[in-house]
């Protein structure tokens, strides 16, 4: 397995480096100029020479070709530059919000799964009952509403039935535990119901598929105690597909929620994001879609891995 690893990080290089060149020059057919923006962008009047220093301050009066060897020497010393609107290193940008993103993604999975698989078991084995179409109607109504929308009626109730209201700053989980969960469990718990609904159903519908399977007949045959046939044969086999998708969802889940971080006044990657758009930061743009693509292909990785733990017969070498 440590092979098979090895080797898929190798594989790795070649993908980001065509992520690397895609994001680079796609990025500079873009209409707009970040130092215009920057020292023109409130109406203030910035003569023309200025604007030109500060291009070649930048390095933006070079030949791309000449940008791009840069930024990939940089690329290759884990030296993503500096941000062209900050002038801060863009590693810095980014890890000041990158622990508040991969706590709410961790914590959203964690929701997730907590709800999906049980809900999901609980549909399969009492399929056609009532409990199965309660269970249908709770996931597709978290199929049907956007995790935005759902934050927005987590806050208007709080404030209605409790007058009151999670704090608004971010506190670090090492610094107050308390605090940090309090302002965070509540985005989890949105974003996690919406993405519990799409695993349920998957779970629901594998489980169904496995359980009438010739193995499972013969491990009933033989006397195997029901509640090990559906955990140690039926489930684990079911769960698969299901492992796929959270493992996508939560690579997804650390750049994706703009307007749920809006919502909940959290600063973190999506919102940098859409900053770093509209000011035309390119340095920035291209550091954070390199992070997110090596964050897919290390997430891809761990769920083959996964794949293994809970399917014996799967082996890599």
């Amino acid at each position: 397995m440590l092979r098979y690893a090895v080797q898929r990080l190798l594989l790795a290089i070649p993908t980001l480096l065509g992520v690397a060149i895609l994001a680079f020059f796609m990025l500079r057919v873009l209409p707009g100029d970040v130092v215009e923006v920057k020292l023109r962008g409130d109406g203030g009047s910035v003569s023309q020479e200025t604007i030109e220093m500060e291009r070649k301050r930048m390095g933006l009066d070079k030949p791309l070709a000449s940008q791009f060897a840069d930024w990939m020497v940089g690329l290759a010393t884990l030296d993503l530059g500096k941000s062209m609107w900050t002038d801060r290193p863009v590693v810095e940008e980014i890890a000041i919000r990158l622990e508040l993103s991969l706590q709410v993604a961790i914590m959203a999975s964690i929701v997730a799964i907590i709800i999906a698989i049980p809900l999901g078991t609980l549909a399969a084995l009492m399929r056609g009952t009532w409990v199965d179409y309660v269970v249908r109607v709770v996931t597709i109504a978290g199929l049907s509403i956007p995790s935005f929308w759902l934050g927005m009626l987590i806050m208007m109730g709080l404030l209605t039935v409790f007058n009151w209201l999670p704090p608004m700053t971010f506190t670090s989980l090492h610094v107050d535990p308390r605090a940090n969960l309090t302002q965070l469990i509540w985005p989890a718990m949105a974003v996690g119901y919406r993405y519990s609904a799409v695993t349920a159903r998957m779970v629901r519908s594998q489980l169904l598929e496995v359980l009438n399977e010739d193995y499972i007949r013969t491990a009933r045959a033989k006397g195997v105690f029901e509640k090990l046939v559906i955990t140690r044969h039926a489930l684990r086999n079911a769960l698969l597909p299901a492992i796929t998708v959270l493992g996508l969802e939560f690579a997804f889940l650390i750049g994706g929620l703009v307007v749920t971080e809006q919502v909940f006044n959290l600063n973190g990657i999506g919102k940098l994001f859409v900053q770093s758009v509209s000011r035309n930061d390119f340095t920035l743009i291209q550091g954070m879609v390199m992070m997110i693509s090596g964050f897919y292909i290390i997430v891809n990785l761990t769920v083959d891995m996964l794949y293994a733990v809970f399917d014996p017969r799967i082996r890599y070498r």
